[in-house]
């Protein structure tokens, strides 16, 4: 038993380190809406929110349905949320469709179906994804900076 223990902590940790936007999820909970800033909003007929600083308008985000892109954006070891990042997402044939200038932590946006690159910056450190978005679950999209970059850009 004890080996089984002593195996648990490395299996742990190469998991964070694999999947570190994972280790910052919000804890369920009621929303206090008091607390929430964050509405709606549309750019070329695109719905979208942008925000998640705090508990409250973190959960209020992640508990918002009819967005089939749901970006989040975080930094360091502690895989802290990050508020400043630049989003532009480009259909298949480069043109920019939609963009945020200190977009975050949390982005969820409604993309009509289709193949989307998604490019974010912070710091100058650009960052190209692509996704394909369909009528199936939405997709997630987790991005995550060194705590050098981060420090270097204070």
């Amino acid at each position: 038993m004890k080996y089984v223990h002593s195996l648990m902590l490395p299996i742990a940790a190469v998991g964070m380190l694999l999947f570190p936007a994972m280790a910052h999820a919000t804890p369920p909970g009621p929303v206090d809406t008091a607390g929430v800033q964050i509405q709606q909003e549309q750019q070329n007929g695109i719905s979208y929110l942008s925000g998640g600083i705090g508990l409250d308008e973190a959960r209020f985000v992640q508990h918002s349905h009819g967005y089939n892109l749901h970006m989040s954006f975080s930094v360091g070891p502690a895989n802290e949320y990050l508020p400043d990042v630049s989003v532009v997402v480009q259909n298949a044939q480069g043109h920019s469709v939609f963009s945020l200038d200190q977009a975050g932590p949390l982005v969820y946006v409604q993309l009509p179906p289709g193949k989307y690159t998604v490019v974010t910056t912070r710091n100058g450190q650009e960052r190209r994804n692509t996704v394909d978005i369909g009528s199936g679950p939405a997709r997630d999209l987790n991005l995550h900076w060194a705590e050098e970059q981060y420090a270097s850009g204070s």
